[in-house]
């Protein structure tokens, strides 16, 4: 009879080579996707406890999301596409008296003296449903921003004849010459000072 041959060996020396190969490969071409964030201040400090802080209710712009997606803007059902020029004329309204500590010189609202006082007294209040969807949620907050921003422009236009979103990206590069930086870095703080963004997130709630 003849002999058997023997199973064929296969050469198993470069498939550590393969497999380093193709986890480069990999590491190469995957794409990691990562969470996009909302830029937002910290809350500061709590005052002493002796020390009452009032705040005026004129001075609060409520926003509520329900589950469904709807906005009840001052108790009143909103379109969303009006939420920013909405939130602009709170924030702009001026409507402390002339001459009175807390009037605002560069207001341009309508001056209710049923709305906010001035931008560093209005404050907006975010509220939203556990079952609010994130999208949702997200577009609020981008309206809500883009007024803040809208203003801001307007300021930084006036006192320095460019956008204040442009300059402040350019004060936050770090690829800024620190000589630039320290120039904007007033320019930014005076404009945050006629506009500061004070948006309050209550907290969520079960149903509405």
């Amino acid at each position: 009879m003849p002999r058997r041959k023997g199973a064929p060996e296969v050469n198993a020396g470069s498939m550590a080579d393969i497999a380093f190969l193709l986890l480069i490969f990999f590491l190469v071409t995957t794409t990691i996707e990562t969470d996009a964030g909302l830029d937002r201040m910290l809350p500061p400090m709590e005052p002493p406890e002796d020390i009452d802080v009032v705040i005026k209710q004129k001075n609060i712009f409520t926003v509520n999301i329900n589950r469904n997606g709807q906005l009840l803007v001052e108790e009143e059902i909103m379109d969303i596409k009006n939420l920013r020029e909405a939130a602009i004329a709170f924030l702009d309204n001026g409507g402390a008296p002339s001459g009175s500590p807390e009037y605002c010189n560069y207001c341009k609202g309508k001056r209710d003296a049923s709305s906010s006082d001035n931008p560093d007294k209005a404050i907006i209040s975010l509220k939203n449903d556990r079952e609010t969807k994130y999208s949702t949620y997200i577009t609020v907050q981008n309206e809500l921003v883009g007024a803040y921003n809208d203003l801001r422009n307007r300021e930084a236009q006036r006192l320095y004849g460019t956008d204040f979103v442009k300059m402040e990206a350019e004060y936050l590069n770090p690829e800024t010459p620190s000589s630039v930086r320290d120039e904007l870095k007033d320019k930014v703080k005076r404009i945050q000072e006629l506009f500061p963004q004070k948006l309050s997130e209550a907290e969520t709630s079960k149903n509405q």
